[in-house]
């Protein structure tokens, strides 16, 4: 298979390894047609099954062959690349893209990679140049890529060269990005803030546990720090920098504003990626696959008004390191543009962190901070199963019920055990949990569970005894009720009354009754003192109970002689208040008629007065009479009438209406007269005039019914003389003359308005013109 040079070889196949079947001459003269050609076939049937067994073996040789004689070639040395040739490759390439640390490390990688594809076509010509593949089964994945071609027809002119260097010529006069001053400020930049982080966030977990308010204090700190930190080197380096001459070479007057303005996006978008990179840093504590960064949160399981919670709580610290996010993005936000300070202007940069970085973070942090709490939940959900009943009132709803159920004194003892058991338990619990971003302090709720359990176990031990101590107590309290409400002296006649009956029903049930449960406790004292140890006071206690039954008749006799004494003194005062009753109404019955003389207008108000103070004393005699009527019915006597106090009511009802309603004539009139002139409503004045009109008026003519009612009367009664009757007829009462008198006055007021009316809408209608 191999050769030299470009000659050819005589290439072997199957056809020429197996010739066509051909008999000797001596055979095929004696046969006959049919009979060669029968054996020509059987001899080419014996050939093709030959071939079948020889073809797989064939081919397999021709396969490994090719494959030995590959690898052969592919294992000979190649003439490596000639370092004249790479240098020739480095010389294209501008220098101003080699410098630097990180381009040489480029050049070198690049250069490897020319090394190698250069060898891997080296070897790839050497064996398309020496092996001819056989067209075999089996090699069909063994193509080897053609040649490379030269380079022909290529056209290596350049002439976007021109463009180029136009576009270059008119990025450097108007893109101010690429001013030498640009450059220096993202010096200045990079030096301020590539190393410097607002918070050192690497210090918080080796500060230990710490609470939201430090973390939020010292936090809030560090970024005032750090904010006047910066404000007094790089934004003063930043103002030096663009108050020299220099700044500005090569920017036209029309061009300053839109410099300063890429100024200060420039400084928007250095502070803005310090302010990110901050961001970015504090969240990367919280990164869920490296936990070793985490700041350490102090938190406590605390027992606040029986309820088992977090101190502080989730939400709390969720605001706390969210706080952190916050505080950052406030931090440089009062800077001022280079171009506002020069020109004296407040203007500041926009410095404000970018919606989606705010989001970013603030989600990222609620999601690790929410697997962060798991085991934390985990651990408080594991002492509210265990524990939480002592405190959510599910044991005293237990103990509750237990009582209720009336339980014997060993299922008390049993059931004082299991507080005491699970009090032990409690407090052998650690007092200190410690998860990846939480230690939590467990000792508050431990206390305030075993005081829990320790308060029922002692409310059930002290509950057999204060049952039967209370019980004695009760007894003792109804016998001291007994004797107090049997000695006391009744103060009203009512009282006499229901102590009379309250003691005639403890004789016949209440002292019964007593004696029964005394009984029944000196039966559970004889048993108590076997088993428990009473104190004195308790002794005591149960001797006064036994003894009371002794001392009741004595309080029974003194308490009949009581109520004999009071009995015969209450008759006494009821006859007297009777007959003081008696002589108040008379009086009052003369001041009402002195009502009758009352007929000095200015001196209205006063009456009023004495109408309210005859009627408050009328008011007095009523009540006294309701009282009166009441200890009678309980004395069982007949109730006492009073008539007059009847007629006091109804005779003085005339003159408190009249008396008032003069007083609030007198008193409109003045307001009409004394208040604004244009604020008068003819109207409405009218109306009310009317109105007082009429009811003077009405009270006028009840008045003079009245007197010709008590003439009729006393012609009847024919008890005056005719002297008496003639000066009668001739006085006229004061009432009716007063009566008059405020018609008239009503009368000329309503003349006089009509005027005043006209004089107003006159008024107004000047106003409005």
């Amino acid at each position: 298979m191999l050769h030299s040079g470009g000659t050819p070889s005589n290439r072997k196949t199957l056809r020429t390894l197996f010739l066509p079947t051909v008999l000797p001459s001596t055979v095929t003269s004696d046969m006959s047609p049919s009979q060669n050609k029968l054996l020509t076939y059987r001899r080419s049937k014996e050939q093709q099954e030959m071939l079948n067994q020889l073809l797989p073996l064939i081919i397999l040789s021709f396969q490994n062959n090719y494959l030995f004689m590959k690898k052969c070639v592919q294992s000979n040395p190649v003439v490596p690349i000639q370092q004249q040739c790479l240098k020739s490759v480095l010389s294209l390439v501008p220098q101003s893209l080699m410098e630097g640390k990180d381009r040489e490390l480029l050049v070198e990688k690049l250069l490897g990679e020319i090394i190698k594809d250069f060898e891997k076509s080296m070897n790839r010509c050497v064996v398309r140049s020496v092996l001819i593949k056989p067209d075999v089964k089996g090699l069909e994945y063994e193509e080897e890529a053609p040649l490379p071609l030269l380079p022909l027809g290529l056209d290596f002119s350049r002439p976007w060269h021109k463009s180029f260097i136009q576009a270059k010529n008119r990025i450097l006069s108007k893109l101010h990005i690429l001013h030498p001053t640009m450059k220096t400020l993202l010096d200045f930049g990079y030096s301020a803030f590539s190393t410097f982080l607002i918070v050192d966030f690497s210090s918080f977990r080796l500060k230990g546990p710490i609470n939201c308010e430090s973390l939020k204090t010292d936090v809030s700190l560090c970024c005032s720090k750090a904010e006047e930190k910066i404000l007094h080197t790089w934004y003063q380096r930043v103002i030096s920098l663009f108050t020299q001459k220099e700044a500005l070479n090569g920017i036209n007057l029309d061009q300053v504003d839109s410099f300063y303005s890429c100024v200060a996006t420039l400084m928007i978008n250095q502070l803005k990626e310090f302010l990110r990179r901050n961001v970015e840093a504090f969240v990367k504590l919280f990164d869920p696959e490296d936990r070793s960064h985490l700041p350490l949160f102090k938190m406590e399981l605390i027992l606040d008004e029986k309820k088992m919670e977090f101190y502080p709580s989730l939400q709390d610290l969720e605001e706390a390191i969210l706080f952190v996010v916050n505080r950052i993005g406030q931090t440089l936000q009062n800077v001022q543009t280079v171009h506002s300070w020069l020109a004296g202007d407040t203007t500041c940069l926009d410095t404000a962190l970018p919606a989606h970085i705010v989001s970013w973070a603030t989600s990222t942090l609620k999601s690790s901070i929410k697997d962060n709490l798991e085991g934390p939940k985990e651990y408080f959900e594991n002492y509210v199963e265990k524990y939480g009943w002592l405190v959510d009132g599910t044991a005293q709803a237990r103990i509750e019920r237990f009582e209720a159920e009336q339980h014997s004194f060993g299922e008390y003892t049993t059931f004082i055990d299991e507080f005491f058991t699970l009090e032990k338990e409690i407090l052998s619990l650690p007092e200190m949990a410690y998860f990846p971003m939480i230690s939590l302090n467990c000792e508050d709720l431990k206390q305030g569970l075993a005081s829990s359990a320790n308060t029922f176990a002692k409310m059930l031990m002290d509950r057999i005894v204060a049952n039967y101590r209370e019980e004695n107590e009760k007894i003792c309290r109804e016998f001291e009720t007994i004797k107090e409400r049997a000695l006391k002296v009744p103060e009203t006649t009512e009282e006499m009354m229901e102590t009379i009956a309250y003691i005639k029903e403890v004789k016949i049930k209440g002292v019964q009754d007593l004696l029964l449960r005394i009984k029944e406790y000196c039966w559970q004292m004889n048993y108590f003192l076997d088993v428990f140890l009473f104190a004195p006071e308790d002794i005591a206690l149960n001797a006064t109970v036994v003894q009371w039954p002794t001392k009741m008749n004595p309080i029974f006799d003194e308490h009949d002689n009581m109520i004999e004494e009071s009995k015969r003194k209450g008759e006494q005062e009821l006859i007297q208040k009777s007959e003081k009753l008696v002589v108040e109404l008379e009086k009052l019955a003369r001041s009402v008629t002195e009502f009758e003389e009352y007929s000095e207008l200015d001196c209205m108000q006063q009456y009023v007065a004495d109408v309210r103070a005859l009627q408050k004393r009328i008011q007095e005699a009523d009540e006294t009479v309701a009282h009166i009527n009441k200890e009678e019915t309980l004395f069982k006597w007949k109730l006492s009438d009073f008539p007059l106090l009847s007629n006091l009511k109804v005779d003085i009802e005339p003159y408190q209406k009249l008396f008032q309603l003069i007083l609030k004539w007198q008193q409109t009139q003045k307001r009409w007269m004394d208040g604004a002139f244009l604020e008068l409503n003819g109207e409405v004045m009218e109306a009310e005039i009317d109105d007082f009109s009429r009811e003077i008026y009405k009270m006028s003519k009840l008045f003079q019914q009245k007197q010709k009612k008590i003439q009729q009367e006393l012609k009847k009664t024919q008890r005056r003389t005719v002297e008496e009757k003639k000066g009668e007829e001739i006085k006229a009462n004061p009432t009716l003359t007063m009566c008059s008198s405020v018609l008239e006055q009503i009368k000329g007021f309503k003349v006089k308005i009509k005027w005043q009316g006209l004089l107003i809408f006159n008024a107004k209608e000047q106003i409005l013109n």
